[in-house]
């Protein structure tokens, strides 16, 4: 289990109460050819195509072209939806990694998330990244390394970290 595993184990445990995107492994004959995102919350789930060996994209990342049309119509947009509807108390982000960055569009979706006051789950990049390494150090995120000795146990953590700090948020 890595940390989309995590995320997603996340997001189907709040369920309804989750909006947001993850992504997922495309694979062909055992090898990785691309990642697929889902965009899931307030209605039908919606997919598409955020990178693939086979596309050619002026934005790369190794041996991807990046789908930046598909990041913005699906992910950009369940980040969107997931700040505005009233039910969803949960916005998921998975990733702030390198592919997503090429989109202001996407950079603009999650520092909205983050100023609204719904909690946000996210897996980030681990490298260094002037925006990311921002995002990482503001006041009230919580940095959590997913290994192989915590991740089973994460999504419950995950959970029992959204129930405490929406305790704290509630006007007294």
């Amino acid at each position: 289990m890595g940390k989309t595993t995590v995320i997603r184990a996340v997001a189907r445990l709040l369920g309804d109460r989750a909006g947001g995107f993850y992504t997922e492994e495309l694979r062909e004959e055992g090898r990785r050819t691309g990642f697929r995102l889902v965009a899931f919350g307030g209605g039908p789930v919606r997919t598409g195509m955020l990178a693939s060996v086979n596309t050619s994209s002026r934005y790369r990342v190794g041996k991807y072209g990046v789908h930046i049309r598909d990041l913005e119509h699906v992910g950009v947009e369940a980040l969107r939806k997931a700040v505005r509807e009233p039910g969803v108390t949960v916005v998921i982000v998975d990733e702030i990694g390198k592919m997503e960055l090429f989109s202001t569009s996407f950079r603009d979706a999650v520092e909205s998330a983050l100023a609204s006051p719904k909690r946000v789950v996210a897996t980030v990049m681990t490298g260094s990244q002037p925006w990311v390494d921002a995002i990482k150090a503001r006041a009230g995120v919580t940095l959590v390394e997913v290994t192989k000795f915590n991740r089973d146990k994460m999504p419950a953590r995950a959970l029992t970290w959204l129930s405490s700090t929406q305790e704290e948020r509630k006007p007294a």
